[in-house]
């Protein structure tokens, strides 16, 4: 395993270690995000989360932008609902 990082480490022009700490925030992020959107039952947002690679970006962006977008509706049709009553 230790030889193909550093292949690919090589080809990349960047160093080992570095390639290590890349991978190591991709997979954090990756995980936090994938695991926010199954547990709010949103499918599409978990394939395409599991399917793209953006060394963490998309996955930030839905941790803090995109999922919070859906409470926002869902709060909104709670208050509406309270207040007809």
């Amino acid at each position: 395993m230790a030889s193909y990082l550093s292949g690919i480490s090589t080809e990349l022009g960047i160093s080992l270690w570095l390639l290590t700490i890349i991978l190591i925030w991709s997979f954090v992020w990756k995980l936090l995000a994938l695991w926010k959107s199954a547990r709010k039952g949103q499918k599409v947002w978990f394939v395409i989360l599991a399917l793209i690679n953006t060394v963490g970006i998309l996955e930030i962006l839905y941790i803090y932008v995109f999922s919070k977008i859906g409470e926002r509706k869902t709060v909104s049709k709670k208050v509406r609902k309270k207040k007809k009553r």
